[in-house]
């Protein structure tokens, strides 16, 4: 198969820095591993992390999750794709992490022409498995010229 990125821009660092300015940007995300096979990444308990309660807030665990997946997804775009969009997305929740790193293993279920699947595990610093999460990607293709008549 033919990618839109070529191996040598399945970066880490390059990654990360597409975050920048961005939801992942503002909560530290970072990606640790990038491959057409997974993608890893963490990021820092903090305050903007929290919820107004003071528990982790599911829509960090939902964005480390979410942003590891799209991460894979852009991976593996066959060439001539123009991009990806989310076209359903669930979480399911186990744990909770209050300080420490909170980790996240991206991996492929489905890769095709037209959609992808992609399931994330997310665990705390202690290893306890904290979410599961699921999201399917519609690959986006340009638009075709409008034929004359």
């Amino acid at each position: 198969m033919n990618y839109m990125l070529a191996d040598n821009q399945l970066d880490p660092e390059i990654f990360t820095s597409r975050g920048a300015g961005h939801l992942p940007g503002h909560l530290d995300i970072e990606v640790t591993y990038i491959g057409r096979d997974r993608v890893e990444g963490r990021f820092i308990v903090a305050k903007h992390h929290h919820a107004p309660n003071g528990f982790l807030h599911a829509g960090s665990v939902v964005t480390l999750a979410d942003s590891l997946c799209g991460y894979g997804t852009v991976a593996n775009l066959p060439e001539g794709a123009s991009g990806f969009t989310t076209i359903e997305l669930k979480a399911n929740y186990f744990a909770t992490a209050l300080e420490g790193e909170v980790t996240a293993r991206a991996t492929p279920v489905h890769v095709g022409g037209t959609t992808q699947v992609w399931d994330c595990e997310v665990t705390n610093a202690a290893g306890k498995r904290m979410a599961l999460f699921r999201c399917s990607q519609m690959v986006l293709r340009p638009k075709q010229a409008a034929r004359p008549a």
